[in-house]
């Protein structure tokens, strides 16, 4: 399932909107959207015993938020859905923001940063506006902004146009007038039309035909736009998700182990050293094994709190090393295919992991060392 993309106007910011599906089975399709937003819009279905479902130990609302925060998204706007179903209730509506409150601080959120919206959807209620019949039940009780007026006043995030061009590949496809593109998101630095590029890992080449988003054709594309390369001198062959596109010049680092700071999530199953995981690193998932457990850390200064532990149990953060492994042989291996990877003190976009066990993501960190 593929991640939607829609670009929306406000009176003052130029916004692209990347849906992502919500289901547990499309997990990894959500992680993919979610590493290329800047921040979060949480709908979340206020009808009675949906939003509980949801939101109970294990449900997709609160695993979603922890997903985005590990993501480096910092802001958060949460549209309270459907709230014609329980007769636009106040107490309803209080009742899912009370409940929601503490756990987004707890992932990291600030409060600053989180906005609730009451909406109705169906009816186009509060979304642009609160005319018509049916928002008079709302506007009974809510004066506050509509959700396209909190959309309007988001935070712009700072952008690094010097840094060297980052570009990870979140799908491939075929124009049929174009020819071969690739979309994704610009982590890093400027990307020009007609300028070759390196396909990373591998020893791929391609040249930039054009640039495209909201079909709209531009001439370069800078660190966080989103957008759809189209390549010509290229061999399909080495055009992959989760590849990345560089400068030959300032070549992306690649690599098969590394050491990470992690923070592990509320977990039943303590991780050991030698635990098998699938990693997730933008659009890219594979199979690796945390090899080692070097360190536990004080999650307020940061200071080490335990060498060597034994066992990694809920909420801890701590410093691991991680290799990846063959899905062919049945541990770790150092012929392992290596990954497009970046220290988070060098590029944020490309030092950011997740870390999933049978389902269920158990972990989220930052790439200290290769």
């Amino acid at each position: 399932m593929d991640i939607a993309l829609q670009s929306l106007a406000t009176p003052h910011r130029q916004i692209t909107i990347l849906d992502a599906p919500g289901h547990k089975d499309f997990i990894p399709n959500m992680i993919s959207g979610a590493s290329q937003a800047d921040c979060a819009l949480l709908v979340v279905d206020a009808a009675t015993g949906e939003f509980e479902a949801g939101f109970q130990r294990g449900g997709q609302t609160r695993e979603h938020l922890l997903l985005v925060r590990s993501l480096g998204v910092s802001q958060v706007i949460v549209a309270i859905n459907k709230l014609d179903q329980v007769e636009w209730s106040k107490v309803r509506y209080d009742e899912v923001c009370s409940s929601l409150k503490p756990f987004l601080v707890q992932s990291g959120f600030h409060p600053s940063k989180t906005k609730f919206v009451p909406v109705g959807a169906m009816a186009g209620v509060n979304l642009t506006a609160r005319e018509g019949p049916d928002a008079l039940p709302l506007k009974q009780w809510y004066k506050g902004p509509t959700l396209v007026d909190v959309l309007d006043i988001l935070d712009p995030p700072s952008r690094n146009v010097t840094a060297p061009l980052r570009f990870p590949i979140s799908n491939v496809f075929r124009g049929q007038v174009s020819g071969t593109g690739v979309a994704g998101r610009v982590c890093g630095g400027v990307v020009q039309v007609g300028e070759r590029l390196r396909i990373l890992p591998g020893d791929g080449t391609a040249v930039v035909k054009s640039i495209e988003s909201d079909d709209k054709v531009l001439p370069w594309a800078a660190d966080g736009s989103n957008v759809i390369l189209y390549l010509t001198a290229v061999d399909p062959i080495h055009l992959l998700i989760g590849s990345v596109l560089c400068r030959p010049n300032s070549l992306v680092p690649l690599a098969n182990v590394f050491t990470a700071r992690v923070i592990i999530f509320d977990i039943d199953i303590p991780i050991t050293a030698g635990a098998f995981v699938e990693l997730f690193h933008h659009s890219r998932d594979v199979p690796a094994a945390v090899t080692k457990l070097i360190c536990t850390l004080d999650r307020a200064s940061g200071t080490v709190a335990k060498q060597n532990p034994r066992v990694l149990a809920k909420n801890v953060s701590a410093e691991v090393q991680i290799t990846l492994r063959n899905t062919t042989t049945t541990g770790p291996s150092p012929k392992s295919q290596q990954i497009p990877l970046e220290p988070f003190a060098v590029n944020k976009d490309m030092g950011r992991i997740l870390i999933r066990r049978e389902g269920e993501t158990i972990g989220a960190g930052e790439v200290v060392l290769l």
